[in-house]
């Protein structure tokens, strides 16, 4: 077990993500085209025209606008946290970094730091958009394994850093946040070197773990996006083997705290045995659209992290059972067939 504990580690200081050779080859997008439809694995471009750089990300809708946090890489180096905003979810505005590195190399969030899998919830309360993201101090490789908490008065910031700290005393990496129906809200997490996942409920500003903090399974696993759909929960993760590609599985319950049951993997067609070269990051449910959620992922390149690609597919529910297989070239006209 220690040795297996060792390797995991070894395995996250290389490299969070996964990279693979697709089946198919999709179009490339051009950045003088106005998108409308979703191409994974092409480069997407915003609206000014330049690469998108917003990995490791998840969405937030308010208003009639989705924003899309990520974090914002170099060749190799965690720059931040940036910010796009869209109508349509094909065409996306540069919003700015939402949350920035400092230069005051006393603060967790010197530049240096990692910053990875930015999530941002809404507040109604307190009227607060909060972000957490897993958070690694400068100079440490993954050894601190915290989350770090900003908050904004705007959803596209400048987001204040508040804290940095391991929840209830646990290591955390890979991240998500969850708010469930009645408004209360969750952090999932990768702890004990990845080897257990996690879930903490939030006090009711969102800005601290509760003591209602539980083992989930322990299975050695990352990424973790999470979705409710008719009173039952779904998890999406992935394995940690590095850049190299690995199974999906897929979990449901009927309580967050569960227990959960392991269904397999959800992933189905060519490529679909290694996540077709990617690595799960969020599940989007599309407002105005019943039952429709897109499944986000991450094509990692760990040659140049910001060229890093994204995924995007439609979840399917077949039986009862949740399929996401490859799309090329789709848009969401594709979930008006769903009866």
């Amino acid at each position: 077990m220690k040795r297996k504990i060792v390797l995991g580690m070894l395995t996250y200081i290389l490299g969070a993500g996964t990279m693979y050779a697709q089946p198919q080859q999709p179009v490339r997008e051009s950045k003088n085209e106005q998108p409308s439809s979703f191409r994974s694995n092409a480069l997407w471009y915003d609206t000014n025209g330049e690469p998108m750089n917003v990995h490791g990300g998840g969405m937030l809708y308010q208003e009639g606008t989705w924003y899309w946090f990520g974090e914002k890489r170099g060749r190799s180096r965690s720059e931040g946290v940036n910010v796009y905003s869209s109508k349509d979810l094909y065409n996306w505005k540069y919003e700015g970094i939402a949350l920035a590195q400092v230069t005051d190399t006393t603060s967790d969030i010197a530049q240096g730091c990692l910053m990875e899998r930015p999530k941002v919830i809404y507040n109604k309360k307190t009227r607060q958009y909060v972000m957490w993201v897993h958070l690694e101090l400068r100079g440490q490789g993954y050894a601190a394994a915290r989350a770090a908490v900003a908050v904004s008065p705007t959803p596209v910031g400048p987001y204040q850093f508040l804290k940095s700290f391991r929840p209830n005393g646990n290591m955390s990496r890979d991240m998500n946040l969850f708010v469930d129906d009645d408004g209360a809200a969750y952090h999932i997490y990768s702890s004990d070197e990845n080897m257990d996942l996690r879930m903490a409920r939030l006090s009711d500003d969102y800005l601290s773990p509760t003591t209602q903090d539980s083992l989930l399974f322990r299975r050695q696993r990352e990424a973790p996006a999470l979705f409710k759909k008719d009173g039952l929960y779904y998890l999406i993760t992935s394995g940690c083997t590095g850049w190299a590609p690995n199974q999906a599985s897929l979990h449901t319950a009927s309580s967050l705290f569960g227990p959960w049951q392991l269904i397999g993997d959800p992933m189905t067609g060519p490529g679909a045995n290694k996540t077709f070269g990617g690595q799960s990051t969020y599940v989007l449910p599309v407002p105005g659209k019943q039952h429709a959620f897109i499944y986000m992922g991450d094509r990692w390149n760990p040659q140049n992290l910001k060229d890093s690609r994204y995924q995007w597919l439609p979840i399917q529910f077949k039986e009862g059972q949740v399929v996401i297989e490859w799309m090329d070239n789709w848009d969401l006209t594709w979930f008006d067939k769903i009866k």
